[in-house]
């Protein structure tokens, strides 16, 4: 069953299991002629299948999107943009992938239509990350949401038990940290809960039972909520250790951030300690940090930067650059206090350990 969604930002959001075999029907509904799709290397058949089920609408394959949207990649897809004359981009991905799309509308006027296959939540948000010479920036324009999002379940049933953990967690960290931002409001309150408490309950279902459509609908509707309400509200400390960590360190997108929410949470607990209670009563316990970590290990997310290829020896490198022009955050932003955070979060320790 079809459901599909108009929101007040214009975006339109359809969640229905084979929906991405129709997407000819968004393309023809914003008058697009010349389609390029976009994926990863990695998700290149599922990139195929769509040109496929675009058929004559589709000028082509772009199938080098990558992790944290480098600069270099997004020149060489708008050169190939140009040369195929495209009016609008299918970006059929997770996180990496939407990013390119997103990074090509920023560039070049076109439509963009978004068929995630991820949690990472990147197709709700007007935010762009992209990383040039080591370092990952970030900007907000509202051309940058994708015009339609399609979320179809059976693309998420097919994600891998980490992936779906570690992509879920990712979606996750973006509403924690909206119940603390300096510009929250009662609504974006309301729809960071609406995600975290869709994956409280959906996520553990669909580690065990993956096929389960109607569970990987729940995830996504998590999904939307949590990127959506990304951006609403500025962001803190623990998406400034993020960027630092991918952009500047190359460490996997959704694993670090998985691995950075519970110790960003429990640094701030005592600055926000209001605006997190609603995440302890959630998830169990008092501490709202120790309640994501214990949530993240039963589902077996990966626990330790260590584990992802970040040195001991780094961690004084990350201090310095998570310092410099650190992001507005309840709770000051010292280099001692990113240190022992860092230091436990590398060491896979527990966050108040």
């Amino acid at each position: 069953m079809r459901d599909t969604e108009k929101h007040g930002s214009g975006q339109t959001v359809v969640y229905a299991p084979g929906v991405r075999r129709e997407v000819a029907a968004f393309v023809d509904a914003v008058d697009a002629k010349r389609v390029l799709v976009l994926s990863t290397a990695q998700q290149s058949d599922l990139g195929m299948e769509c040109v496929e089920a675009l058929g004559t609408r589709a000028v082509g394959l772009f199938a080098k999107a990558v992790m944290h949207t480098p600069v270099e990649v997004t020149q060489e897809a708008l050169a190939h943009l140009h040369s195929v004359a495209a009016d609008c981009v299918v970006s059929v991905g997770g996180g990496s992938t939407i990013g390119l799309g997103k990074a090509l509308a920023l560039r070049h006027p076109l439509h963009h239509i978004a068929v995630p296959t991820t949690y990472a939540g990147s197709e709700c948000t007007p935010i762009l990350g992209q990383t040039e010479e080591g370092k990952k920036t970030t900007l907000s324009d509202p051309k940058l949401r994708p015009a339609s999002v399609l979320y179809d379940p059976e693309l998420v049933a097919t994600l891998p038990r980490e992936m779906t953990v570690t992509s879920a967690l990712n979606a996750m960290a973006h509403a924690v940290e909206a119940l603390y931002a300096r510009d929250r409001t009662a609504l974006s309150d309301a729809m960071a809960m609406e995600g975290l408490t869709a994956f409280h309950t959906a996520l553990p279902h669909v580690v065990h039972t993956p096929d389960d459509l109607q569970a990987r609908e729940d995830t996504q509707r998590g999904t939307w909520a949590c990127g959506t309400v990304l951006g609403q509200v500025g962001m803190a400390l623990h998406h400034k250790l993020c960027h630092t960590l991918g952009g500047s360190f190359g460490l996997p997108h959704a694993q670090t951030h998985a691995i950075i929410l519970p110790h960003a949470t429990a640094s701030n607990a005592k600055a926000a300690a209001t605006a997190l209670a609603p995440v302890a009563r959630l998830f169990g316990g008092s501490d709202p940090g120790q309640a994501l970590w214990d949530f993240a290990a039963r589902l077996d997310a990966p626990l330790a930067l260590r584990d992802l290829g970040l040195q001991k020896n780094d961690i004084e490198r990350v201090v310095t650059l998570a310092t410099q022009n650190p992001y507005w955050n309840p709770r000051p932003v010292t280099a001692d206090g990113v240190r022992a955070l860092l230091e436990r979060a590398w060491a896979g320790a527990p966050p108040n350990a």
